[in-house]
Formats: structure tokens, C-alpha cells, sequence
């Protein structure tokens, strides 16, 4: 049975929208289902010019009041949070009334790594009447498959990196710390932090030109998975075409994945990066 008569009866989707090609590549795809979508870009990340093709609202950081008014207003039930939000101070908070009755919980969110943070944000969010899905659950194509995305694969060297970068993603994930770890001949060059993937492989660069890495330019793998036990409705790892270029940057010789559990940002474009520099990128099995 086709998807499109079920779809056509569903409540309109609010997606909450941070920045990045990600809010408008899941937009569509429910669209393509047949789903009403109305975005919410938050103020300082993403651009309302770039959803003009959609129902708009532009929301600040913290404002629970004006989206549940607006979100109930559109008709809307179902709630996504998709793209960049980088982690804001409690003074970057836009206070409105409901903001303010959850004051409490909003303080107490803060005292934790990420995944606790989303996790408290989600409650309240299914608090305030919504209910809140992963991206990958309404729009699943934009997840990574499993197996390799272009024409390169990972040889044994790569793969014995790729298992030493899970060994150390699983030993660090009750800590909360970050979904990627760069491995280079079984050295564990870099872990990722609060700075980011990006500014992670910016940091591999900048080691690898001060001679402080010591295998060759072209070896070394960047591994990306979802923490153990984490909320996979927020901040599944993604990558994208800018993912595959600070890799190449860094002189390493791929990327590996989780398969299914990873989000990609226009898949056509990584595939042709990644063969135009000699990279690999591969969707792996990892346990989550």
C-alpha cells in the first residue's frame, strides 16, 4: 500500500530547524510523502529565506511558549529537531511565560553532557502536548547505508583502524564526550570534543603539518557513531560533502560510519568528493 493515502491524513510536521542543508533535505522528503511540514528555524542557525517554499515561524533559543502557540496554531502534533545547534549558555535563554515555568528544569538540563541536555529538552517538548520523533524515523533516506558510498573501500590496514576507533567510541560513550575519533595505524590521533567534527579534523590537520602524526598523509580513518544509549532523536552523527573535504584536508584515507544510524547530507555530492580526492566514505555495523 502506497504511503501517500496514509501520509495525506497525518497532523502537519513541525521541524525544528538549526543550520545546514539537513532541515530542508528531511522537509522534503516527508513533503514527497505527502505530509504538510511546517519549519521553525531558531534564531542565530538557520535562515527562514532558505525554507520559502514552506510555512515558516522563526523561534529563539528557549522560546517554548511561542512555538507551542504557533505549532498548536499550524494544527501540528508531531515535532523534529534536525541541523546545527551549537550548545548555548543558560544567558543565551529567551525567556517567555512557559519558558519561565520550566525554569527549573531548564537550569537542571544544563548539568551534563549533550545527551542529557536533549534528553530534558525532549521531555519537556512532550510535556508541553508534542509528540517528538527522530529525523531518521520520518524521513528515512537521509540515514547512511551500510557498505561503501562511492568507488573506494577500506582495506585491512583501514578496517583495523576502524576497529580500534569503535573500541574507543564504546569506552568513552558512557561519558558523554562526542560520536568520532580519528585512528591512524592503530594511534588514536584525536577524539572529538565540544569543538565539533569539523574543527576535530581541522585539529588532525594542523598536528599532521606539524609532523606530530606519525604515519603518512593518506593514512588514517575518521570513525563516527552514535553514543551507547543515546537519544537517537537528537544528534545522530551526520557527515556531509564539508565532512569529506576537512578529511582530506587532514590527510586521512576515509571515513567510516555507523550504517543506518548516521545521517548524510546530500549523498550525491559526498559520493563524487570523496572519489574526486581518493577517500573512502563506508557505512559500517556498530553497536549502539
Amino acid at each position: 500500500m502506497s504511503d501517500r493515502p496514509r501520509a495525506a491524513k497525518e497532523t502537519p510536521l513541525a521541524i525544528i530547524c538549526g543550520g545546514g542543508s539537513l532541515p530542508l533535505a528531511v522537509a522534503d522528503a516527508v513533503t514527497r510523502r505527502g505530509r504538510r511540514v511546517v519549519m521553525f528555524p531558531v534564531r542565530g542557525f538557520a535562515d527562514p529565506r532558505d525554507f520559502a517554499d514552506y510555512p515558516c515561524h522563526l523561534i529563539a533559543t528557549g522560546q517554548f511558549g511561542r512555538f507551542r502557540r504557533l505549532a498548536v496554531q499550524e494544527g501540528c502534533r508531531d515535532v523534529v529537531f534536525i541541523g546545527v545547534v551549537l550548545r548555548p549558555a543558560l544567558r543565551q535563554i529567551r525567556l517567555d511565560w512557559d519558558t519561565i515555568r520550566q525554569l527549573p528544569r531548564v537550569f537542571a538540563m544544563f548539568r551534563g553532557g549533550d545527551n542529557h541536555l536533549l534528553s530534558s529538552l525532549a521531555r519537556i517538548v512532550e510535556d508541553l502536548g508534542f509528540k517528538l520523533h527522530g529525523a531518521h524515523e520520518v524521513a528515512p533516506e537521509i540515514l547512511v547505508p551500510q557498505g561503501a558510498i562511492g568507488r573506494h573501500a577500506p582495506g585491512p590496514r583501514h578496517e583495523a583502524d576502524i576497529a580500534r576507533g569503535l573500541a574507543v567510541l564504546a569506552a568513552i560513550g558512557p561519558f558523554d564526550v562526542g560520536q568520532a575519533v580519528v585512528v591512524a595505524d592503530s594511534y588514536v590521533v584525536a577524539i572529538e570534543g565540544a569543538e565539533g567534527t569539523d574543527r576535530m579534523l581541522e585539529r588532525v590537520a594542523a598536528l599532521r603539518r606539524d609532523g606530530r602524526i606519525p604515519s603518512a598523509a593518506g593514512t588514517g580513518v575518521l570513525v563516527k557513531t552514535p553514543k551507547r544509549g543515546q537519544d537517537r532523536r537528537f544528534d545522530l552523527p551526520s557527515i556531509g560533502p564539508q565532512t569529506v573535504a576537512r578529511a582530506a584536508e587532514a590527510g586521512l584515507a576515509g571515513i567510516a560510519v555507523a550504517g543506518g544510524a548516521t545521517i548524510i547530507a546530500e549523498p550525491q555530492r559526498v559520493a563524487a568528493a570523496a572519489d574526486r580526492v581518493g577517500l573512502f566514505v563506508v557505512g559500517i555495523a556498530a553497536a549502539g
